[in-house]
């Protein structure tokens, strides 16, 4: 399960989750006929909750909002596509600064859209790399295999190192 480790003026505990469920090719059809044009065109923030449900929400929607403040098994930006008369996940990215998923939370989206019988790709593509730096505590996206933190320049570790940051 991944924390919210993102702005403490995010996080709202409590309260349900803003993201639509999706159960379903149905739901899903359903909730995408309600979006505009413009939204189509864009990827869908997501998240996986704790019972395993795809929760969707509008692109510039938070990831915390759209999970209700919960943790989460995954989280990231999804678009969908048409595949004859059904949606399909065209691609999956876990970019989330606000849960900072590792690429190992993969399997959790793979079954959640499984379970609704929902195609899509076999993984994150691309595949964001967040490591907190240990010396000032910031959230770094690597990218380019640099792993230094772009605000004080010391060295990132290798391994997935996001929990939320220490008071």
């Amino acid at each position: 399960m991944y924390p919210f480790v993102g702005p403490g003026d995010l996080h709202e505990p409590g309260g349900g989750p803003s993201g639509k469920a999706i159960t379903s090719r149905a739901v899903l059809a359903a909730w995408l006929s309600r979006q505009g044009h413009d939204e189509l065109a864009e990827p869908f923030t997501f998240t996986v909750n704790a019972a395993g449900d795809l929760l969707l929400a509008p692109r510039r929607s938070e990831h915390v909002r759209c999970a209700g403040g919960r943790e989460v098994l995954a989280a990231g930006e999804i678009t969908f596509g048409r595949e004859g008369l059904a949606w399909r996940a065209v691609a999956v990215t876990n970019h989330s600064t606000g849960y900072c998923p590792a690429r190992a939370s993969w399997p959790a989206v793979a079954a959640a859209l499984d379970r609704a019988g929902i195609a899509h790709p076999d993984g994150y593509d691309p595949v964001v790399v967040f490591r907190r730096c240990p010396a000032c505590k910031a959230i770094n996206i690597v990218r380019d295999e640099h792993f230094a933190c772009a605000i004080c320049d010391s060295p990132l570790p290798q391994e997935w190192n996001i929990s939320p940051a220490p008071s």
